[in-house]
C-alpha cells in the first residue's frame, strides 16, 4: 500500500517541490494552503502531470493559524485515505525580505502574526494530526540554520523557527511516532528569496528520505539536513 502524506503550505516552494516527489512516489498526497484557488491549481497540476505508477493529489484550503482548518482537513485525509503516514509541517511566512527585518524593528503585529503560524502552525498541525495518525508515521517540521545562529534582519522569523523546533522536540519526546526537523540549507523561495541557494526540487528528495527511509532514531527529536542524506543514499 502506497503511503498517505499530508503537507501543509504546498501551493510553492519547497512544499509544492515536496508534493510532486511524493506523487511521482505513488503516493496519496494531500496538499494545503491559504489559497483556495492555488491549492485548486496544484492538485489539478500534481494529478495531470503523473505516468501509470504515478499517485494522487486531493486538496483542501487551509490556514494553519486556524486549528480548526486543520481538524477539518486531517478528517478529510483520513475519509479519503485511511491513517496518514506521513506529515510535513511546512506552513511558514516571513513578513519583510530576509536580512531586511531586524527584530527591534519589527512590530507586535508582525511577530505576532510570524509566531502564531510558524510556531504555533506547527504545534496545532501536529495535534490535529494525532488522532489520525499511522503507528509507524513520521512529522517532519522542515527548520534552518537561523533557529540556533544569530543573523542580522532575519526578526521574527528567526525565533518562530526555534519555537517551531522546539515544538517538534516536545512531540518527539511525548508521542510513539517519530517526529523531527529537516534543514535542507539555504533554498530559492519567497520567504529566503533567490540568489545563491539551492532550487526547491533539487532538496524535495531530502524529504521525502526522511519521512520514508531515514533511520527512526536519527530522525526522531532531532535534526537532519544535507550531509546526512548525501551520506545515506552516496
Amino acid at each position: 500500500m502506497e503511503p498517505t502524506v499530508a503537507i501543509t503550505g504546498a501551493t510553492s516552494g519547497i512544499g509544492r517541490a515536496v508534493a510532486e516527489a511524493f506523487v511521482g512516489e505513488g503516493a496519496f498526497v494531500a496538499v494545503s494552503g491559504r489559497d483556495g484557488d492555488a491549492v485548486d491549481r496544484t492538485v489539478a497540476a500534481l494529478n495531470e502531470e503523473g505516468d501509470e505508477s504515478a499517485g494522487t493529489a486531493w486538496g483542501a484550503r487551509v490556514d494553519v493559524r486556524d486549528e480548526f482548518d486543520l481538524e477539518r482537513f486531517f478528517e478529510g485525509v483520513a475519509r479519503e485515505a485511511g491513517p496518514v503516514d506521513a506529515v510535513f509541517a511546512n506552513a511558514a511566512v516571513f513578513h519583510g525580505g530576509p536580512g531586511e527585518r531586524p527584530i527591534d524593528e519589527a512590530s507586535y503585529a508582525d511577530y505576532d502574526d510570524t509566531m502564531r503560524t510558524n510556531a504555533r502552525g506547527v504545534f496545532a498541525t501536529i495535534s490535529e494530526a494525532v488522532p489520525h495518525l499511522a503507528e509507524d508515521a513520521r512529522v517532519v517540521v522542515p527548520s534552518g540554520a537561523v533557529a540556533h545562529e544569530s543573523r542580522p534582519g532575519m526578526g521574527a522569523y528567526a525565533a518562530s523557527k526555534a519555537a517551531a523546533e522546539g515544538v517538534a522536540r516536545g512531540f518527539a519526546a511525548d508521542l510513539d511516532v517519530t517526529v523531527g526537523v529537516v534543514d535542507p540549507g539555504l533554498v530559492a523561495t519567497d520567504l529566503t528569496g533567490k540568489e545563491r541557494a539551492r532550487d526547491p526540487e533539487s532538496v524535495a528528495p531530502l524529504f521525502v528520505w526522511a519521512a520514508t527511509e531515514a533511520p527512526a532514531e536519527d530522525l526522531n527529536g532531532e535534526r537532519l539536513g544535507l550531509r546526512e542524506w548525501k551520506a545515506a543514499t552516496r
